[in-house]
């Protein structure tokens, strides 16, 4: 990895030293001789990577120094400069203009390389949050496959329910429905002048020469009977029950069955268990 960030930092520091000396040995060639343009060029070059060495060392033990990179990006605008001046002064200025950016292109990759160092990871490191990163997404499609699926229940339970009360209203309507027909026509046979005949021919007055009138039941809310509270009736002896079970038995012929006789006992008001008035059946019929 760390191969892919120096390698092109390399290249473009080479190919533009390269450059800027290969300039200016040849601009100022024509000017002075040619071994102080050599001596030129290889001084910005050389201050070039000289401070270009001392960032790395710097780098390298976790320092980092202002005015070595102010040096360092001075050195790469002068080349830089040389380069654009030369292609201004030169016939073809559009060819040079193209790589007066190198120096520049140089220290900017030699900054990403360095940024790169300085969040570089280990394997384990690399490892550990690949890992994290891959439960934070199970869990967030165990997350996402819950919701749906509580959504689609949900959704189901709601389309049930609805569909239930919708069937409900229905039934209900139909039976409102039904119920005012039969209402009206109730009350249209009540207000019959036939039926009103029909109903005082055979219609029993409450007071002489008065017809009692035939009421329509009442079609609303109603208040629930209250059932009526038996006081409670003192336990039979033996000799009771017996001669109470005789005396219904025997009160028609042939004699009664334990069945009819029981129904009589119990709607003659009388109070006994089942067994006990088994046994008195017993008792009297043997």
């Amino acid at each position: 990895m760390k191969a892919k960030t120096v390698l092109p930092a390399v290249a473009m520091t080479a190919v533009s030293m390269v450059l800027t000396l290969a300039v200016v040995v040849m601009w100022l060639g024509t000017a002075v001789p040619w071994m102080i343009a050599l001596v030129v060029g290889l001084g910005i070059d050389g201050g070039w990577l000289a401070t270009l060495a001392y960032e790395r060392r710097l780098a390298a033990q976790g320092d980092h120094s202002i005015p070595v990179t102010v040096v360092g990006w001075a050195f790469g605008a002068v080349a830089t400069g040389v380069l654009v001046a030369h292609a201004l002064t030169s016939s073809s200025p559009a060819a040079w203009l193209a790589v007066s950016w190198f120096p520049l292109a140089a220290k900017a990759l030699w900054l990403v390389h360095g940024l790169w160092e300085r969040t570089a990871l280990t394997p384990t490191a690399l490892e550990s949050i690949r890992g994290i990163q891959q439960e934070a997404r199970d869990e967030a499609a165990v997350a996402r496959a819950r919701l749906r699926s509580e959504a689609t229940t949900e959704e189901t339970r709601l389309t049930a329910v609805t569909g239930a009360g919708a069937r409900v209203a229905r039934v209900q309507a139909e039976t409102a429905k039904t119920l005012s027909k039969a209402w009206s026509t109730l009350e249209t046979t009540r207000a019959s002048e036939e039926t009103g005949k029909a109903l005082t021919s055979v219609t029993t007055p409450v007071t002489g020469g008065v017809t009692p009138r035939w009421e329509l039941p009442v079609w609303g809310p109603s208040e629930a009977v209250r059932a009526l509270a038996l006081e409670a009736a003192p336990a039979l002896t033996d000799g009771e029950l017996d001669s109470l079970v005789e005396e219904i038995r025997t009160s028609r012929t042939p004699p009664l069955s334990y069945r009819e006789m029981s129904a009589r006992f119990r709607a003659a008001g009388h109070s006994a268990s089942e067994v006990r008035l088994r046994a008195a059946w017993k008792r009297v019929a043997a």
